[in-house]
């Protein structure tokens, strides 16, 4: 079918996207349940779960870190260069001549413009904002949940922001997004994949910089 062909990357991905979501939730549903049979609680359902502070801190947990590694590599690849790598602009040329071609809503008045100019990256960064946030309250929650369970006193979210918890869940997921991209860049200038528009055709020397 056509629209298979068309839009089989999209299909293929958020497939593993769901599929991936389904085995976090069973997994998790059942490391949950065991936690809680330790301290002598009672099981939840799975639709429980769904909402527990537990899950929704660790997928947001999660996305956050790919927003931002995603925002910051769109922005970086803008005025940024790395010799030789597919995924870079070659420094030697100059720009491209980009004449836009406004949507006719985007047309009228200056700040649509520089809003469709940059709207990529405005909603990757609004993403990571968004799943920061929603990282950040759920994984108070978790920590004042867990607290309660062993019988110490809640934290405000003002001093848990403060504390290392939150700051540890946070960097551990950035440092490795980071150090992936950087990879991904220099091993591009290097290897190949056939095929694959992220790569350099199989003639490409390794001094030549872009797709």
């Amino acid at each position: 079918m056509r629209i298979l062909r068309n839009n089989g990357l999209t299909i293929a991905l958020l497939t593993a996207f769901l599929l991936s979501m389904i085995g976090m939730t069973v997994a998790g549903h059942y490391h949950e349940n065991e936690q809680l049979a330790q301290h002598g609680l009672p099981a939840i359902s799975i639709t429980q779960y769904l909402t527990n502070e537990n899950f929704l801190s660790a997928l947001f947990e999660n996305w956050e870190s790919e927003w931002l590694q995603m925002a910051t590599y769109v922005v970086l690849t803008a005025y940024l260069f790395q010799k030789g790598s597919a995924e870079s602009r070659d420094p030697e040329e100059p720009p491209e001549g980009d004449k836009p071609r406004y949507p006719a809503r985007w047309r009228h008045g200056p700040l649509l413009r520089w809003l469709y100019h940059y709207s990529l990256g405005l909603v990757l960064l609004l993403l990571f904002i968004l799943s920061f946030l929603g990282h950040m309250l759920a994984s108070h929650l978790a920590s004042n949940a867990e607290a309660a369970i062993h019988g110490n006193s809640a934290q405000s979210l003002l001093a848990y922001i403060g504390g290392a918890r939150f700051w540890f869940e946070s960097f551990q997921n950035w440092q490795s997004e980071f150090f992936s991209t950087a990879m991904l860049v220099v091993l591009s200038i290097f290897l190949r994949y056939k095929g694959s528009p992220e790569s350099k055709s199989l003639s490409a020397s390794h001094d030549d910089t872009g797709g």
